[in-house]
């Protein structure tokens, strides 16, 4: 016999919230529960499993619509896998040029706050800085 999960359980288990779960079955992340004849959703070990790859997809930034085309390829086991090959190299396109905006944005935070000088406000590169686009190096963020 399978195991059987009530929502709270899955959600702990799962490391996700109650409000998570209904909002990935609204949605068609996961199936839709069965129910008990108390009317409570009962899952099962698949749905687990599910819950935890959406997860783990999550943590790693992956959008939902990813994950979803990932779910919907991986249902076909007979699929090629270059499609889901190609929706995580893109989505490390994505995380690469993020980190370089990141860097970027870092660069900029740490020019201004070294010349930030004085005891005033008046002499602080940060407000000047702030207020001024054409005075920051960092481009990117604009």
């Amino acid at each position: 016999m399978s195991h059987r999960y009530s929502i709270g359980q899955l959600a702990r288990a799962g490391h996700s919230k109650v409000q998570t779960i209904r909002y990935y079955e609204q949605v068609g992340l996961l199936k839709k529960a069965q129910r008990n004849a108390g009317n409570q959703r009962v899952y099962d070990q698949a749905q687990m499993d599910r819950l935890k790859f959406i997860r783990h997809s999550r943590e790693l930034g992956f959008s939902l619509e990813q994950i979803r085309e990932i779910l919907a390829l991986s249902d076909n086991p007979d699929h090629s896998r270059l499609e889901v090959d190609q929706i995580a190299r893109n989505h490390l396109k994505d995380v690469e040029s993020k980190i370089e905006r990141l860097q970027g944005m870092r660069k900029e935070l740490k020019r201004m706050i070294n010349q930030c000088s004085g005891d005033q406000i008046a002499d602080c590169r940060i407000i000047e800085v702030l207020s001024d686009h054409q005075l920051c190096l960092a481009r990117e963020h604009q």
